[in-house]
């Protein structure tokens, strides 16, 4: 098939290059030029695995001609089916902005104006439920004068990609969610992923708009839930001198709980957790009820990040001393450092009077913009140099492999936040939960 894509971000360039990688023609629409002038040139303009290789080949000098990108609107007329893949940032109260959706409906109705064959709109953004039925299909219908439904389709299908491994799971997704009130713009939606379908044989959820758009605020809800749940039980377990991990592989063999998201540690961040949760609570409380299972994972996650300098402290003074932070991203394999457990550790540190050492691998830049007044180097090796200690916060395989290159530690105190370093002789370990 024809497939635009509107917002070449994190989402919308992943989920661009994959379509065409699935062997449909793909235009993906944005206001950046610089973004749309790399993915013309074969480049990825974010750091993910396995895309720069995607769009290297469907894209650029020397590719499949499946993929291209462009400032205008009017692409969106020469293809079948559109995505919209753009941002809905957090307000001060937790609620979702659906200001840049709303900017985008209408741009995109007022192109389909001029468009006499039927079209399906796909919302691929996370919106409370009723957003896509009640804000940007009554948008689309005035700027486009046409009736959903009868002249145009509108279908919701939530994404569920983790940064680092976003493209492995659009390529081999856990299931695949089809929301649409109509029949018409649910076929184009088959027609879209059956090649993905047949690829991965995922199981395929097909419900109405509404409750797509609540099973992505419930699949991140419930995920958020159950980090905060094992981080809790783990900080008991701290208290009792037991090792959580043991626990938690313990309780991982029953099937009704598994053993994904039992790590327990410095706690998750990063951008959909964080406001997807917010998101649900402003939600539920516009409804009068008051979600205090997601309230209570918020708070236990808030507060790891301080439990890892309360075990900082009962070894080491850092007023004036220099503290190795290895590990900025909010997990490996992005440099996304949007909530990161980094932040408030490099914070309290710096409350502290603690001179900051910071490493990691590819998020350097994006945490310079946040804290110019910290140093930072190249490898895990000279952030630990002349250290007094070391705050381990992301669980980067170069960070994991790190053992004698703790000898260069003037005090060697390490406080682990992931379980990424095995113990060894001559260093003050402390895990967090452990």
């Amino acid at each position: 098939m024809r497939v635009s894509i509107i917002g070449s971000g994190y989402v919308g360039t992943t989920v661009a290059a994959c379509f065409a990688d699935l062997g449909h023609e793909v235009v993906n629409v944005d206001v950046d030029q610089e973004i749309v002038d790399a993915i013309n040139d074969g480049e990825a303009p974010i750091h993910e695995d396995g895309l720069a290789e995607l769009v290297a080949d469907h894209a650029g000098p020397d590719d499949t001609g499946r993929l291209e990108a462009t400032t205008d609107y009017a692409a969106v007329l020469d293809t079948d089916v559109t995505f919209v893949c753009l941002p809905t940032p957090q307000n001060d109260d937790g609620s979702i902005d659906l200001s840049i959706m709303e900017a985008a409906a209408e741009q995109l109705g007022t192109t389909l104006a001029t468009k006499d064959a039927w079209h399906t709109v796909i919302v691929k953004s996370t919106v409370i439920p009723g957003s896509t039925e009640e804000t940007i299909t009554p948008i689309l219908e005035a700027a486009s004068d046409k009736t959903a439904g009868d002249d145009f389709g509108v279908g919701m299908n939530p994404e569920f990609l983790r940064e680092g491994t976003a493209v492995h799971d659009f390529l081999d997704p856990d299931k695949v969610v089809l929301g649409a009130d109509d029949e018409r713009a649910l076929e184009d939606m088959y027609a879209v992923f059956d090649p993905l379908i047949e690829r991965s044989d995922a199981p395929v959820v097909e419900t109405d708009t509404r409750t797509a758009e609540m099973i992505k605020y419930a699949n991140n809800g419930f995920l958020a839930a159950k980090i905060s749940l094992i981080n809790d039980i783990g900080n008991i377990c701290k208290e009792f001198g037991i090792d959580a991990y043991e626990v938690a592989d313990a309780i991982a063999l029953d099937d009704r709980i598994g053993e994904q998201f039992l790590r327990s540690g410095v706690g998750w961040g990063g951008s959909c957790f964080e406001k997807d949760t917010a998101a649900i609570r402003a939600a539920a409380r516009q409804q009068d009820y008051e979600p205090a299972m997601l309230d209570a994972a918020i708070a236990v996650n808030n507060r790891q990040p301080t439990r890892l300098l309360s075990l900082m402290d009962d070894h080491v003074d850092v007023a004036g001393e220099r503290v190795a932070v290895l590990g900025l991203a909010f997990k490996p394999g992005t440099d996304d450092i949007r909530n990161s457990r980094a932040i408030p550790v490099i914070e309290g540190l710096q409350a502290r009077g603690a001179e900051v050492v910071a490493y990691d691998p590819v998020a350097i830049e994006h945490m310079r913009e946040r804290f110019l007044d910290i140093e930072y180097v190249d490898t895990p090796e000279a952030a630990l140099t002349e250290a007094d200690a070391a705050l381990v916060v992301t669980d980067w395989e170069e960070i994991t492999a790190l053992d004698e290159e703790f000898d260069a530690m003037r005090t060697p105190v390490v406080v682990d936040g992931r379980r990424a370093i095995d113990r060894r002789d001559g260093i003050v370990y402390e895990g967090l939960t452990w």
